[in-house]
């Protein structure tokens, strides 16, 4: 019996197809911003990202057989040890002079060098592959070993703290997008930035929150284009000089064959032929997977917390999609597999996906593969890039603090849905040592932490520090029959 009307879809429902493409449109919005930032920073093919972003969804569906709705977008974790590979003296000793060159203007940021040598790409397409054999293993271990052993070396307190440290260590990056530069001039570094963005956050926490049906499920979308559209007329009226929009150059989008607006984008294999370089492309960014895998843990038990709730509001069995984690994790590596095979960066399955999805209560299954479609379509034809890419950075800022801060709160949703005893004095001492090693790392150096000569990911640093502790502080508890 239905408990009450509830306006959302579980992962094996489809909507009607027009509803489809617009839940899609807004899952690719909320994933572009990121994906295609992790391509300009590392110096990897924008269009071939967002295929490889579109191609690996596609797979990580199929592999978990359709159950698991997640997008699969690029990762920041791995952007130290990527740049560091393919710009070490390993590399430069294979590359041509006139490939140095590149290499130095890409690093040094000069105007007209968009993306690193497609010979230093190749070399860190192995690592990325064979970084997806991590997450196979993890996968397999639970699988065999199952998720109440996965509970006890990953409890609430570790899952729930990670997904807070997740959202709360890119509130930087929210505020840089919504605020204005210190560093621009004219309307970008003027009050305008905060009007855009403000609007843009102001409208989807009100759609999200006031409309209803259909309409309410498109917050982020209709928030987008009320943002826009604020832009739009502070342009209008204000003339060239209040232009917000972004451009990126034709020139940062290579293809293998274009004609006309069609193009076929720049795909590279991975090259295994220098046994050197392979090693030191696998030691430096096979064991950064380590870090996705807690991380990629804790969007599956957000995941599951929402998708029950709904489920249970609408008079159905709950999903318990965390009896499926093992599929995640052998998903995510097949989807980094992929992703490396072609020439796309590593990643794994994306909060900003699930923030979209816990918002609008839209999980299913079908809107995803849809989303990952059209993120295929749009890179092969410039002038939608080009288009996506144009929505202001004031816009992106503004559903960035909506999206990031829900991805903070689910992680305090996990634990309270999870009974974590926030009384207990290992609980504590777990949960804050996390977000402090997390958060802090993140703020004061960069998000990479110096440790005994090593640099490690704040995230995965947090997540590491906070398992073995917890491990250490179970000693000697006694186990309490049921």
């Amino acid at each position: 019996m239905v408990k009450e009307k509830v306006h959302g879809y579980l992962p094996d429902e489809k909507p009607p197809i027009g509803k489809l493409l617009l839940y899609a449109l807004q899952q690719v919005i909320v994933m572009f911003p990121a994906t295609i930032t992790v391509a300009l920073i590392t110096g990897f093919q924008v269009s071939t990202t967002i295929f490889a972003s579109g191609l690996a969804t596609l797979c990580f569906i199929l592999i978990t057989g359709r159950k698991i709705p997640l997008y699969y977008g690029s990762s920041f974790a791995y952007l130290s040890a990527v740049i560091g590979m393919m710009s070490s003296d390993t590399i430069r000793e294979v590359l041509t002079s006139a490939e140095v060159a590149q290499l130095e203007g890409f690093l040094g940021k000069v105007p007209g060098v968009f993306s690193m040598p497609t010979t230093a790409v190749r070399y860190a397409q192995v690592g990325i592959v064979m970084s997806g054999l991590v997450s196979i293993a993890a996968g397999l271990i639970v699988k065999y070993l199952g998720v109440k052993y996965v509970e006890k070396v990953l409890p609430p307190t570790i899952t729930g703290s990670i997904a807070m440290i997740i959202g709360l260590t890119l509130a930087g990056n929210a505020l840089a997008d919504a605020a204005p530069s210190a560093n621009a001039t004219g309307i970008l570094g003027s009050n305008w930035v905060w009007v855009v963005s403000l609007v843009t956050l102001l409208s989807t926490i009100l759609y999200s929150r006031y409309l209803k049906g259909f309409l309410g499920q498109l917050p982020l979308l209709l928030g987008a284009a009320t943002g826009c559209l604020t832009a739009g007329a502070i342009f209008l009226f204000g003339g060239a000089d209040y232009n917000m929009f972004r451009s990126i150059s034709p020139e940062a989008i290579e293809s293998l064959w274009s004609v006309g607006p069609l193009a076929i984008p720049k795909f590279s294999l991975p090259d295994f032929s220098n046994a050197k370089i392979v090693f030191a492309s696998i030691t430096a960014i096979m064991p950064i997977a380590i870090a996705t895998i807690p991380e990629s843990t804790a969007h599956m038990y957000q995941l599951d917390v929402y998708v029950n709730d709904v489920a249970e509001k609408k008079g159905k069995s709950k999903y318990n999609l965390i009896d499926r984690l093992h599929m995640n994790l052998i998903g995510d590596g097949i989807g980094d597999m992929v992703a490396g095979v072609i020439g796309g960066p590593a990643g794994t399955n994306y909060g900003e996906n699930i923030s979209t999805m816990a918002i609008t209560k839209v999980f299913s299954v079908p809107v995803l593969i849809a989303a990952a479609v059209i993120a295929m379509v749009i890179s092969c034809f410039t002038p939608l890039i080009q288009g996506i890419y144009a929505i202001p950075l004031a816009v992106i800022g503004g559903l960035e603090i909506y999206l990031f801060g829900a991805i903070a709160a689910q992680g305090i949703a996990i634990m309270i849905d999870k009974q974590a005893d926030m009384f207990s004095s290992k609980n504590i001492a777990v949960i804050a040592s996390i977000m402090i090693i997390g958060i802090g790392g993140n703020y004061v150096y960069g998000g990479n932490i110096p440790f005994f000569g090593m640099s490690i990911p704040c995230i995965a640093g947090a997540a590491i520090f906070g398992i073995v502790l917890n491990l250490i502080l179970s000693i000697g508890e006694r186990k309490q029959e049921e």
